[in-house]
């Protein structure tokens, strides 16, 4: 079996290797590195806001000619619910008496932006080879102006129905999140976390669905892993996991620490953020329960938690953080994304014969 071209030619890279974006654990550095290895380095947008989109854009440039992807996050608009965010802060007063925090008051304030008009303007001033969605895709007319711009569009799906979804409004590639990637479930169609499949089985469903290649995305992180996802007809795959021990991650330290456990559990839980997303389990979900409707809307979930979150860290625990993770092998630790990136490519190659 060969090595497969489509997303080298489609995006201009040298590896079928997409860096996953990941919010508050990568950015510039991780980006560069990663492009500057072959793969598709990414830059996540969705916690920037536009002026600070466009710095980072220009920082990643001063140091690479190499093409880089800017995320964004497609998400509703929350709906402020001044009772509900009371009812659940109350719910959490008993930690925040614990820790010795004084509690926020409604209205939560939203720290994710969403796509809009003006961010628009900013993808098209700056021109990225690539420009990928997640929770969906922008409107029609948004996403007509980023084709315009001469970006490639690449959206997650979680299932084979979003996945005809986002080849029906002309995406260049398809995420395929299985359910055993880190991080926030792409899920804009479905609802319920249940319907959530693995990357291998879904990779499948994609390819026989629709003709728009598909990236394998979850539990891959070594060289059988990505041959697997390419046997199956992956034309590439994202990796999150895997990059979260290197230099150039801003992972923190209790983050990697829990990422370095050989053991670490890993659940799908909505309570730390309003929206499903995969990470390292611990007492706030063991005590609050994976699912729960009655935190506010996403992403005002955060806000709500966040003074436990930097409390708790400051003491050294990871009680109410959010570690994101996926369920692959814990990502080695101290070794460069380069190097990452080069030793997966040249793993997958060596078995792909």
């Amino acid at each position: 079996m060969s090595w497969p071209d489509t997303l080298i030619d489609l995006f201009g890279v040298a590896l079928p290797i997409v860096q996953a974006p990941m919010a508050n654990s990568s950015g510039i550095d991780m980006a560069v590195a990663v492009a500057e290895a072959g793969g598709l380095g990414s830059f996540p947008c969705a916690g920037l806001s536009d002026d600070k989109v466009r710095e980072g854009f220009a920082a990643i440039r001063s140091r690479t000619t190499k093409p880089i992807n800017l995320n964004f996050f497609c998400h509703d608009a929350p709906e402020q619910d001044l009772a509900r965010e009371a009812a659940w802060l109350e719910r959490l007063a008993p930690y925040y008496r614990e820790l010795g925090v004084e509690m926020p008051t409604p209205p939560l304030k939203a720290t994710i932006y969403r796509f809009t008009d003006a961010t628009c303007a900013t993808v098209e001033a700056l021109r990225p080879e690539v420009v990928s969605f997640h929770f969906g895709l922008p409107a029609s007319g948004l996403l007509a102006r980023v084709k315009q711009a001469g970006c490639k569009v690449i959206s997650t799906a979680t299932t084979r129905r979003e996945a005809l979804f986002l080849a029906e409004r002309g995406v260049d590639a398809i995420i395929a999140q299985g359910a055993e990637a880190g991080g926030h479930r792409g899920m804009f169609i479905e609802t319920d976390v249940a319907t959530q499949i693995g990357a291998f089985a879904l990779v499948q469903q994609i390819v026989q669905a629709v003709k728009v290649p598909a990236i394998a995305a979850g539990g891959i992180g070594d060289g059988r892993g990505i041959a697997a996802a390419f046997a199956l007809g992956a034309a590439g795959v994202q990796i999150g996991t895997a990059y979260l021990g290197c230099p150039e991650a801003t992972t923190s330290a209790l983050h990697k620490a829990a990422l370095a456990e050989p053991g670490r559990e890993t659940v799908i839980a909505d309570v730390l953020s309003g929206r499903p997303a995969r990470g390292v389990i611990n007492r706030f979900i063991r005590e609050q329960g994976l699912i729960d409707p009655a935190h506010p809307a996403y992403p005002l979930a955060t806000p709500a938690l966040a003074p436990l979150r930097k409390a708790a860290e400051a003491n050294g625990s990871g009680d109410f953080s959010w570690f994101w993770s996926g369920q692959g092998a814990p990502p080695a630790m101290g070794v460069s994304a380069k190097e990452v990136t080069r030793k997966l490519a040249d793993d997958a190659q060596a078995l792909l014969g």
